[in-house]
């Protein structure tokens, strides 16, 4: 049996997250600096193992001071804890192409179980010979979980930014080495 490493194709890969703001409307962030990387079972993905990481400094939301505001203590404090990161512990067949994909998410030095719904794309080459492999997937926090502790509530009561957080993102992987085991 061969084990094939992967590392995120960040120029193919998209990471966002999702938050209520006034309970009314969502709005959307990205990580642009992030790595990963996944060793499976040659181009078998269900005994695989995945790790990822973000630098929350490269977080955006299209607006400076917001962004500001979640670089801060309120949120995910980047000057003491400069990245997030997920490491999976099991994978759960759902449907054909579809899994659960349990593991440990860390924040602010916090680490709690999250399960991602992960959707195999398949495994292609490209027009350059490089075998490379795609997913979609979606999970889902409690932002409070992790010590992300900002909480304003308006004069109806609502929360200004809604404690459960959705994750979501695209993601490349490329294919860089295959080891075989004895």
């Amino acid at each position: 049996m061969s084990t094939q490493k992967w590392t995120i194709d960040p120029a193919h890969t998209n990471i966002h997250f999702k938050a209520k703001h006034l309970m009314i409307t969502t709005v959307t962030g990205t990580f642009n600096s992030f790595d990963g990387e996944v060793s499976s079972e040659g181009e078998d993905f269900s005994k695989g193992e995945f790790r990822f990481s973000a630098d929350v400094a490269s977080i955006t939301t299209g607006n400076e001071e917001r962004d500001g505001h979640l670089k801060s203590d309120d949120f995910f404090n980047a000057e003491n804890y400069p990245k997030l990161t997920f490491v999976s512990k099991e994978i759960k067949a759902v449907d054909g192409n579809e899994f659960e994909l349990h593991g440990e998410m860390t924040i602010r030095d916090v680490t709690k179980p999250v399960v991602l719904q992960v959707e195999v794309g398949g495994v292609a080459k490209d027009p350059w010979g490089n075998v490379k492999a795609g997913f979609s997937f979606k999970g889902k926090l409690n932002r409070k979980d992790f010590g992300l502790k900002f909480h304003v509530v308006n004069e109806a009561g609502n929360l200004l930014v809604s404690d459960e957080i959705k994750m979501e993102g695209e993601v490349q992987l490329a294919a860089v080495e295959a080891a075989v085991e004895a």
